[in-house]
């Protein structure tokens, strides 16, 4: 095959690719010129939906490779034995910004992992911090809402962003992160990753403990002054996608230690927090850090669009041994995210190159738009059937657990949005205390409404009460009785 050779999409060879048929030289242009119905066409459908949140991102390949011994707690496939590497696609992005936005926003980060095991494709879906805004589903449309653009002026809206998070205690947590230094890293090399989200872990005898993921960085913590961000935001716009990509490409490959906190099934019970809770974490003292392996970066994309945008990821791609937990966040986005993949890029999303296991295939889903494979063949195309198709194999039936309590719309058990938010702020020193105050004073002055600020800072004061202090006296208001 010459591939220098132009051709249409079916394979024919392009005459003339620099001028349109038509009727003389003045025209007009005939409608039998196919190629130009067919170059305008295609083009006119380049771009799929951007993605709704962590619409702005960009991915590398690499290898995850075991270097502890967990399967006691675990009978996942590629964690097996110690040594063990099994391929692996990360998308890095921005939550709130649409695809052209600026990589260096305060804004959490998107950290999404794609591992091709051999018993099928295990996405780990978390972001750069080790909590969210919310913690129940039901409320992530309302919460995206507030982070895009007002519906008449098209701009970003202060007055909705903290009127949601001073209505919205839980986000304390969140809030205090973002708006710390650690708002804004300085590459994506030089920042942790997590799970954020609670999941199950079952060993091969059936048995379960409670687990959180930890991606620390190699490279170390870096971020960037909001001042230098702001320049990097006019300058260069794709900062963080060129330096992850500069680095791969020569050789300066980012890595990444992956550890877990492990939790018996039991504590979830007594421990001090709801270990469900997304906008809470486990004390490390309490569930030290296990390390289980390492995170390699090593290959750039060969096209962006087929890989990094096509990339579809969601916590519900699951292997045996990993299972989710009672988290409602995560229980709603196990829908979610594999709804909106149907919806952005098709149907068949998972038979994509860069989506597509490494593991053979074997179902009975036909048909959709954009079947890329043969579609089944003449195989048998329904189960329970007498023709020897694949069938269920019980003992990857993900493990039971009990449940109880009437069917109702329910808030969480516990309430105290405080204490975590308020041990964070003072661990941090007292420059960082001040880069913090003089951060969330500089986002909420455009706030029009004095009962929303009070009310934010009321939250604030409660964590600790230097804290709201000091963005009441930079708004210069006073603390609510």
């Amino acid at each position: 095959m010459n591939k220098n050779k132009l051709t249409t999409s079916w394979g024919a060879p392009v005459g003339d690719n620099q001028n349109s048929m038509t009727a003389g030289s003045r025209g007009p242009t005939l409608i039998q010129d196919v190629h130009l119905l067919e170059k305008l066409a295609h083009f006119n459908r380049e771009r799929v939906p951007e993605r709704v949140v962590h619409a702005k991102g960009a991915g590398a390949h690499g290898y995850f490779e075991v270097t502890q011994d967990l399967t006691k707690y675990t009978k996942a496939d590629f964690l097996s034995e110690v040594g063990k590497r099994t391929p692996m696609f990360i998308r890095f992005s921005t939550v709130a910004g649409e695809n052209g936005s600026s990589d260096t926003v305060r804004d959490p980060r998107g950290f999404a992992v794609k591992f091709y095991t051999e018993e099928g494709n295990y996405d780990l879906v978390g972001n750069n911090t080790p909590v969210f805004f919310i913690r129940d589903a039901i409320k992530f449309p309302d919460f995206i809402h507030t982070q895009k653009r007002h519906p008449q002026t098209h701009l970003k809206n202060p007055n909705a962003v903290w009127d949601f998070w001073s209505l919205s205690p839980e986000s304390l947590h969140q809030v205090t992160i973002l708006m710390s230094d650690r708002g804004i890293p300085a590459t994506l090399r030089h920042m942790h990753g997590f799970g954020s989200h609670t999941f199950k872990w079952v060993n091969a005898e059936g048995q379960g403990v409670w687990v959180k993921y930890h991606f620390k960085t190699e490279q170390g913590v870096q971020n960037l002054a909001p001042d230098v961000a702001a320049q990097l935001a006019g300058e260069n716009p794709d900062y963080h996608t060129e330096d992850l990509f500069n680095a791969i490409d020569q050789g300066d490959f980012p890595a990444w230690k992956l550890c877990v906190q492990i939790m018996p099934l039991e504590d979830a019970n007594t421990y001090r927090f709801d270990p469900f809770d997304v906008t809470k974490v486990w004390s490390q003292k309490d569930y030290p850090l296990i390390e289980v392996g390492r995170m390699v970066l090593d290959r750039n994309p060969d096209n962006y669009f087929a890989e990094v945008e096509q990339a579809t990821f969601s916590p519900g791609t699951l292997v045996p041994g990993i299972e989710v937990s009672p988290d409602k966040m995560l229980q709603g986005r196990l829908f979610a995210y594999a709804d909106a993949h149907r919806y952005r890029v098709g149907a068949n999303h998972n038979s994509l190159p860069i989506n597509r296991p490494k593991a053979e295939v074997n179902n009975y889903q036909r048909d959709g738009q954009m079947r890329s494979d043969n579609n089944g063949g003449s195989s048998v195309y329904y189960e329970p059937n007498s023709f020897s198709g694949p069938t269920e194999t019980p003992h990857n039936k993900p493990a039971s657990y009990e449940v109880s309590g009437a069917a109702d719309s329910v808030a969480y058990d516990h309430d105290d949005h405080y204490t975590q938010a308020g041990d964070l702020y003072r661990l941090l020193s007292v420059e960082e205390r001040e880069r913090l105050v003089q951060t969330i004073v500089g986002a909420m002055k455009p706030v029009e409404k004095d009962e929303i600020k009070l009310r934010q800072i009321g939250h604030f004061y409660k964590a600790d009460p230097e804290y709201g202090k000091g963005v009441a006296a930079g708004l210069g208001l006073s603390i609510p009785e």
